[in-house]
């Protein structure tokens, strides 16, 4: 495989270990194919935008005995007449907004493209990651534990950039050597440092106890590196840059107490990335409620409407507010993606907020003024399984319709609204 679309491999997760039903991990024989009973990523491509690029596709021949893997490389054609037929610069493929000069700055941009010239190909090493990149520490990569075939947590695996994971393996343990065992203590999920541009030290965020009846109580203060007998979810949250540079870096602990008899135990972990200065919205448990975080629901929805959302909008630009038929009321439409199942739970929560605003031309033909008619707020909720991510994801947006404007063919638009002058309005001019 010299091609450069076959080295490529988004489900080899693991370190010089085979992932299982990865096809295209190269730590995989032919023994291990053999028992793989599908390919998870079945084809990898090039580049969307080339008119021409090449696409390794795999399968598995479950036929043969043993079953083996089926590679093939061929090229695919872009039917896009508005294709990319030769790359002779890399970087021309995404752009980065070119860094405003500051006086903060000014030196380090000087120092980058001072001189008469400067070339495409920059001698500063690179501070961005693209997709699925291992994420690279002081130390080594930034470790996400994954299960083995035996389901064994194996400490090997690199959390790969913009790739949330969610994993659950279990730990042999000896309760009489707790201690030892570095894997169950905070400080070996903490001591990294993220290399990057300047070095992101990993903050602890929040540190939930878990007593041995599942009651959970959150902890006060962060600053302790406390050493517990067991260390049951890690959740990593990390912050990146537009450009792919990650800026910061948090974890949240659930820590809890073990039996005596216990000889295993199960770890959760996951790993979620925010782009800076976005404000996804936090949920207050995983699954169920934890201690000091605020009840979701209205929450929600008033982050989706903002601050002091009005129940009345005016007709016109100078309305009054004693004029009582120039204001318009709201309409709320609720809906649910699930409304077919009427489905009904604690888990619907408001995921999209969308507002049509409906205006027409009023008064004269000649000289006609745009009056609001009606608002609706369209509220969309769908059930949110809390128990496989941290982060919920709504959107919002406004539509301006003009229902005095032709429509499509088939759709009859409503008439314009036209305000009949006096018979002697324009006497004694005429």
């Amino acid at each position: 495989m010299f091609s450069p679309v076959a080295k490529l491999c988004v489900c080899n997760l693991l370190v010089a270990q085979c992932d299982i039903n990865c096809c295209c991990d190269p730590d995989c024989s032919a023994a291990d194919f053999s028992l793989f009973t599908t390919c998870s990523v079945p084809i990898v491509t090039g580049d969307s935008q080339l008119c021409s690029r090449e696409a390794a596709i795999y399968s598995i021949d479950v036929t043969a005995h043993p079953p083996e893997r089926i590679f093939k490389l061929i090229d695919q054609l872009n039917p896009n007449i508005f294709c990319i037929q030769i790359v002779n610069y890399k970087q021309a493929l995404s752009f980065i907004p070119p860094e405003t000069p500051t006086a903060q700055n000014f030196d380090h941009l000087l120092e980058q493209f001072g001189g008469a010239a400067f070339s495409a190909e920059s001698d500063i090493l690179s501070t961005e990651l693209d997709y699925g990149v291992p994420i690279q520490t002081a130390d080594a990569f930034l470790r996400l534990p994954s299960p083995t075939v035996s389901s064994q947590c194996s400490d090997a695996n690199p959390a790969g950039f913009l790739v949330n994971q969610a994993t659950k393996c279990s730990r042999m343990i000896n309760t009489e050597s707790c201690g030892a065992i570095q894997e169950l203590g905070m400080l070996f999920y903490t001591s990294s440092q993220i290399l990057v541009a300047s070095i992101v030290n990993i903050t602890v965020q929040s540190i939930t106890f878990q007593s041995l009846n599942g009651t959970r109580t959150l902890l006060n203060s962060t600053d302790a590196m406390l050493f517990p007998m067991f260390l049951e979810v890690n959740i990593y949250l990390l912050t990146y840059k537009d450009t792919g540079e990650i800026t910061e870096a948090a974890v949240s602990f659930v820590l809890g107490i073990i039996n005596s008899t216990v000889l295993s135990v199960q770890q959760s972990f996951e790993i979620s990335f925010t782009q800076l200065n976005t404000k996804p919205i936090p949920l207050s448990g995983n699954p169920g409620y934890s201690v000091g975080y605020p009840f979701l629901a209205q929450t929600v929805l008033n982050v989706l409407k903002g601050q002091s959302f009005p129940e009345y909008v005016a007709s016109f630009g100078n309305s009054q507010p004693q004029d009582v038929l120039d204001w318009v009321p709201i309409t709320y439409i609720h809906s649910s993606e699930h409304s077919l199942y009427h489905f009904q739970g604690p888990w619907q929560l408001p995921i999209s907020f969308e507002i049509e605003v409906k205006w027409t031309k009023y008064g004269s033909l000649i000289n006609p003024q745009a009056k609001i008619i009606s608002v609706t707020a369209s509220i969309t909720s769908s059930p949110i399984n809390l128990g496989s991510k941290n982060t919920l994801q709504i959107t919002s947006s406004v539509t301006f319709i003009d229902v005095s404007a032709p429509a499509e063919p088939g759709y009859k638009a409503q008439p314009t609204i036209e305000a009949k002058l006096p018979f002697d309005f324009f006497f004694p001019f005429v």
